[in-house]
């Protein structure tokens, strides 16, 4: 009997529709999985089972009742812990949230519940999706972290605890744990998921996306939550892409791994059929990059201006000092890098019109063996900055056999070419 846990979310989702299998089957089948594998893994930080369980019941009497199952229908989905969902702890990876249980659900997963999906729990997030980490490890290699900050929810979908999962980025917090785990992270176009009732700690970057095990789940997830047409990523394109292979304004911070990484996918696209351009982005698009932490700490100290004034010493050392400092920079620093990142977004589509997506690393390298720190997204932030959206796909492994991954990056609005084209090159690495 094959084992549900191990099928795509779109092999569930077309088995759910022609009742080969039952919401309360699939709920079961990954409830034993994460019995096994939770003690070691943390990925969870709020999993009641028997609510789980009755929500999966519930989605099955839906169904047998007539009622027109959504394109999520059935599908158990890992909610980071900084998006609420009604009645389940929302803690934002802080004790100063330790006892708070709000009434409504986020935005984000009142649309996917809407579509049919069914919370299996509440992931580990680091400190308000920032800065100190949360216990969760690599599944792939426990001494190593599973990156950040959307780490419970990367490490649970690579653990087969559940096939989706939503994330959140500021600065690389969907695409390098996606890389560091072995998976796939979509961060959608900004502003492509209304964010009430999250936990928001930068207004001009925060991003709500998906993880997932396959690039077409990731579009399933957010096109059923969202209603946007994403079209279909495993279907083959009429061409090969003409791709922009570009290391960005931090090519210095990257690992021997990573290097030999992107020369390896280059040499393997362009034996696919893909035409590969070398060019680095001009100083207006890579400025934004520079202008990222002043507008990351900035709206961050603002964001949290409650908890730093009457919670300080539950805010950890390391965000509080970057918080603080960020606190005393003139009110004019903020608003020119704002203006900074208006400049970049308006040169970006323009430096990439030419080609149909840009292809880049999509983290330093392996995820580092340490726990304390959940890695360097240097390599996703001028992305961010950019509102692009951007897909990590697993590439490989590293020295230590930890897995790699590459992003693919198109210009904002171009979702669909982005999930396609993030396809194409997986296909091409397999």
């Amino acid at each position: 009997m094959t084992d549900v846990t191990l099928l795509p979310a779109t092999e569930l989702a077309r088995r759910l529709r022609t009742g080969e299998t039952s919401a309360t089957a699939i709920m079961e089948a990954h409830l034993e999985r994460i019995r096994m594998r939770e003690p070691q893994l943390r990925a969870f930080v709020y999993l009641d089972e028997k609510v789980a369980l009755a929500e999966a019941r519930a989605a099955d009497a839906r169904r047998r009742s007539g009622t027109e199952p959504g394109p999520l229908h059935g599908l158990p989905i890992g909610v980071k812990d900084v998006l609420d969902v009604a009645a389940m702890p929302s803690g934002y990876g802080s004790p100063i949230w330790a006892d708070h249980v709000p009434r409504a659900d986020a935005a984000s997963v009142a649309m996917a519940r809407a579509a049919g999906a069914v919370v299996i729990g509440k992931t580990v997030t680091t400190e308000f999706a920032t800065r100190e980490p949360g216990p969760t490890v690599n599944p792939a290699n426990p001494a190593h972290t599973p990156g950040g900050s959307s780490s419970g929810s990367a490490a649970g979908v690579a653990a087969h605890f559940f096939p989706l999962a939503y994330g959140t980025q500021t600065a690389g917090s969907i695409l390098r744990p996606a890389a560091f785990c072995g998976v796939v992270g979509y961060m959608p176009t900004h502003g492509a998921i209304h964010r009430a009732g999250m936990k928001v700690m930068s207004e001009s970057l925060d991003t709500i996306g998906a993880l997932a095990r396959t690039v077409p789940d990731c579009a399933l997830m957010i096109a059923g939550a969202t209603g946007r047409s994403l079209g279909d990523p495993a279907v083959k394109p009429d061409r090969a892409p003409h791709l922009l292979l570009c290391l960005g304004p931090t090519a210095e911070q990257a690992a021997p791994e990573t290097l030999a990484l992107m020369e390896h996918v280059a040499e393997l696209v362009v034996r696919a059929g893909a035409k590969v351009t070398r060019r680095e982005m001009p100083s207006i698009v890579t400025s934004a990059a520079k202008a990222h932490p002043v507008v990351m700490n900035m709206e961050g100290a603002q964001a949290l201006a409650w908890e730093l004034t009457q919670h300080r010493e539950q805010v950890s050392n390391v965000l509080r000092e970057k918080l603080e400092t960020a606190r005393a920079l003139p009110a004019d620093a903020l608003r020119e890098a704002r203006d900074t990142f208006v400049a970049a977004r308006a040169a970006f589509p323009g430096v990439i019109a030419d080609y149909d997506a840009v292809l880049t690393p999509a983290a330093v390298g392996e995820a580092p063996r340490r726990l304390d720190w959940t890695g360097d997204p240097a390599f996703n932030l001028l992305w961010t900055a950019l509102h692009a959206p951007c897909v990590s796909v697993p590439a490989g492994s590293g020295p230590n056999g930890l897995p790699l991954g590459v992003q693919i990056v198109a210009a904002p609005g171009k979702d669909r070419e982005a999930l396609q084209w993030a396809e194409w090159v997986r296909h091409a690495l397999s």
